[in-house]
């Protein structure tokens, strides 16, 4: 016989069981179960990047009962490695950090509920998704997932220490801060050659780092590229090491074939002020797999109105099929995935009476 004894602290219940003979050394199996909330929303929102705080804005302002989840202490996503944005328009110099909190800040003067908190499943049971986190379990009855996503780094020293300070994932978001300056992009796929091209606008100089000795880009794209008199390939190189103190001012690369100047194998540093990084972007769908349908690259399959292939799933921002990745496109996205969320409500006569956005 099994005696089961339920402890009940703060929002977490903790299940321990005993074999029901004397009790020697008190060692028992524990398992823990975040608590099942009873309060039961119109709509939870997964990540506090520009996406998730303009979905919970116009979620809030139509009558939804809205929650948003961000895993981290400070809203923003991306927007806060991004050390000055001058693209969002009405706004301009104003660091990432100051943005973000601008955004909650916005966002939680009207009514927003912010807590903290990672979606590590979400499922549906009795007309209701089950949102699961470590600590407790959420219900609704529609979730916008705007969890976005993050660069594929190199992982080589010096690219996190310098990470804002001539480190970048975005030329359209920073390349400005760099006219007529040197820099180097790494890469050889689409974005990276594009990135050159954006960059070649407005830099004295732009080294386009690559592994290989082609581009895998689209042919129009190197087309492009090769007309450009500022812009020069380095074949067969990676980068081994971002120098710099407080901002960047080189690059350790290493050439791993003899180019067509006869160049020996070997290192050499290369002066820049800045790199900008276009490897690849990995989008945040941890614990979400399955949900919904995604791309080869897993982004949810989504088009402008956020709608996913699940009923009650919505994707916006970064995480979702989609051309152009800014803070401007993402706060679009908020806007329509919470509008297409209220249609879904208003729909199945679930809510009543909803003000306009």
């Amino acid at each position: 016989m099994l005696v089961c004894i339920v402890y009940w602290k703060k929002d977490v219940s903790m299940y321990q069981i005993y074999d029901e003979s004397p009790v020697k050394d008190m060692s028992v199996l524990s398992v823990w179960k975040g608590e099942i909330m009873s309060k039961k929303y119109d709509l939870v929102i997964l990540g506090a990047g520009p996406a998730g705080i303009t979905a919970g804005i116009y979620g809030v302002r139509a009558g939804l009962e809205t929650v948003l989840l961000e895993k981290n202490y400070v809203s923003g996503g991306q927007v806060l490695n991004t050390y000055e944005v001058d693209n969002y328009p009405g706004i301009s110099h104003i660091s990432g950090l100051e943005l973000g909190e601008a955004f909650e800040n916005h966002a939680k003067s009207l009514g927003l509920c912010i807590e903290q908190g990672e979606a590590s499943g979400i499922h549906k049971e009795d007309g209701f998704f089950q949102i699961v986190t470590e600590e407790k379990t959420y219900l609704s009855r529609t979730v916008i997932i705007a969890a976005g996503a993050h660069p594929r780094l190199l992982g080589v020293t010096g690219e996190q220490e310098l990470a804002g300070m001539g480190v970048s994932y975005c030329a359209a978001c920073d390349g400005a801060f760099f006219k007529d300056k040197v820099t180097a992009v790494v890469g050889g796929g689409d974005a990276a050659v594009e990135d050159a091209i954006f960059l070649a606008r407005v830099c004295r100089k732009v080294y386009l780092i690559h592994r290989r000795d082609q581009l895998r880009a689209a042919r129009i794209l190197q087309d492009r590229l090769m007309e450009l008199d500022n812009v020069e390939i380095l074949w067969d190189s990676q980068v081994e090491e971002i120098l710099g103190e407080d901002h960047v001012t080189g690059v350790k690369i290493r050439h791993t074939q003899p180019d067509v100047d006869n160049k020996e194998k070997g290192s050499r540093e290369l002066s820049v002020d800045g790199i900008f990084i276009a490897i690849g972007v990995v989008p945040n769908n941890q614990g979400l797999e399955g949900i919904a349908a995604v791309d080869e690259s897993g982004y949810f399959v989504a088009g402008e109105d956020c709608r996913t292939d699940t009923p009650g799933i919505f994707a916006a921002g970064d995480i979702r099929t989609k051309p152009l990745r800014q803070i401007v496109t993402a706060a679009a996205d908020g806007a329509n995935a919470a509008a297409s969320a209220l249609q879904y409500v208003e729909v199945h006569g679930i809510v009543k009476g909803c003000k306009t956005m």
